[in-house]
């Protein structure tokens, strides 16, 4: 299965399932035309309610992710620029890969190079809003 929620995490579920739908599709993971389990099917595997898959489902179907089709089930219909998107992701991967590898090598604990990485994060697009 390559869909896992953490209820623990304080983040709601239906969120988390979308952000990890749309990371399979910039990733290659899913394809356009590729079929999503079923609403019930994936509620059952990842012990959720089957409200939060399709709550899930229904905003990635408004996103232009996901086409849902009544007695069929659903598709990935991924834009054309999802598959540029998902090489420049790939690119991005291998930069931050590299620098993860320097960190490293510099010395630096995981936990340090991920709270590097958040601290940018925060500070950049804190910067933009302004």
């Amino acid at each position: 299965m390559i869909f896992r929620v953490n209820p623990a995490s304080g983040h709601p579920l239906y969120l988390q399932l979308m952000e990890q739908v749309r990371h399979a599709v910039e990733t290659g993971v899913l394809q356009d035309g590729d079929v999503m389990p079923s609403i019930r099917t994936l509620a059952e595997e990842l012990v959720i309610s089957h409200n939060t898959v399709a709550k899930a489902y229904l905003e990635l179907q408004h996103e232009g992710l996901l086409e849902l089709r009544h007695g069929s089930g659903a598709y990935i219909s991924a834009p054309r620029s999802a598959k540029a998107r998902s090489i420049k992701l790939l690119e991005a991967q291998e930069r931050v890969r590299g620098v993860v590898a320097e960190l490293l090598e510099d010395g630096f604990a995981a936990e340090e190079i991920r709270r590097l990485f958040e601290a940018q994060l925060i500070h950049k697009t804190t910067a933009r809003r302004s």
